[in-house]
């Protein structure tokens, strides 16, 4: 994971609007047991996934397995409850959620604390400060970020190496064939730094399977059904994206492989990425995805996916 000397897995499973919200408990553990089976060792959460029930579920369901056997991801920033203190990146929320975290998890360290937004409203050397000192204590291994801006990124390593801090390795950005904005300013600069990506919704929500088609309802057992986890997929499933979606269906059949496996080869095929977050609601999922791991694409194969999507690309 980028200059640490951490190893993580090339595909990681995630619980954004998953577990503890939309998957059953049972369910999910059963996911991360296949997962965990598959050689997966990276595991991402965050404070805010369902209040807490995320990392909840999630250290249930690892608290039978070797602790260092996995490297185990959280994040802190957005509210947790209705305080005024209660969000951000102040030293204050910082460790007081980095406790309860613990907590729920029911683990003595976090492998990866990641703040998971930007806050323009905390001197960034009391959010580095306070970062460092869960590390000092042994409660925190490695810090990273969620989301921020290659300049912000900047600014947090420079300040660390000014003050004799620990240094950021990774950055968790939104990373997919169809939104790529990261390429331009944040991978160029942690490519520089030793910052490794460890990237979210690699599957844009899943439209990178194929399972949606244009002016067909969503499958019912789909993230577009749920009301409780299809908030945010609405926006890769216009027509103009359904369509470029149909033409990757073609071109994942001739490299021969799923297209989920194309999506995420597609991630992984970037040098910083160091693994692809993937969400699962059944086992199923997670064998499918594993699949893409070790997958290689030729420069045939990626001039036919900037083909298939030249237009639809999110800026």
């Amino acid at each position: 994971m980028g200059a640490s000397g951490v190893r993580v897995s090339e595909i990681g499973l995630g619980s954004w609007l998953t577990y503890g919200l939309g998957v059953e408990a049972d369910v999910a553990k059963t996911c991360v047991a296949t997962a965990y089976e598959l050689g997966v060792n990276f595991f991402d959460t965050a404070d805010v996934y369902g209040r807490g029930a995320a990392e909840q579920v999630l250290g249930e369901a690892l608290a039978g397995y070797d602790r260092s056997s996995y490297v185990l991801a959280t994040k802190v920033y957005f509210p947790v409850g209705d305080g005024p203190n209660d969000r951000g990146l102040s030293r204050k929320h910082i460790v007081e959620q980095c406790h309860a975290s613990l907590r729920r998890l029911g683990t003595d360290y976090i492998d990866l604390y990641q703040c998971h937004r930007f806050d323009d409203e905390t001197p960034l050397d009391e959010t580095m400060r306070a970062l460092d000192d869960l590390v000092r204590q042994g409660k925190v291994l490695y810090v990273g970020v969620s989301e921020w801006a290659a300049g912000q990124i900047a600014d947090a390593l420079r300040l660390a190496d000014d003050l004799g801090l620990d240094r950021l390795v990774s950055n968790q950005p939104e990373y997919s064939i169809l939104q790529r904005r990261i390429e331009a300013e944040v991978l160029p600069l942690c490519a520089r730094e030793g910052v490794g990506q460890v990237v979210w919704s690699p599957l844009a929500q899943g439209v990178l399977t194929g399972k949606y088609r244009k002016g067909e309802p969503p499958p019912p057992d789909s993230r577009a059904a749920s009301r409780q986890m299809g908030a945010f997929v609405g926006r890769w499933l216009g027509d103009e994206v359904l369509d470029a979606v149909e033409r990757l269906l073609v071109v994942a059949d001739e490299a021969g492989m799923p297209l989920a496996q194309l999506a995420l080869a597609w991630v992984l095929r970037e040098p910083t990425v160091a693994s692809a977050i993937v969400g699962a609601t059944r086992p199923g999922q997670v064998e499918e995805n594993c699949g893409a791991a070790g997958r290689s694409l030729d420069a045939e194969v990626l001039a036919a996916v900037d083909k298939a999507v030249a237009g639809v690309l999110e800026p």
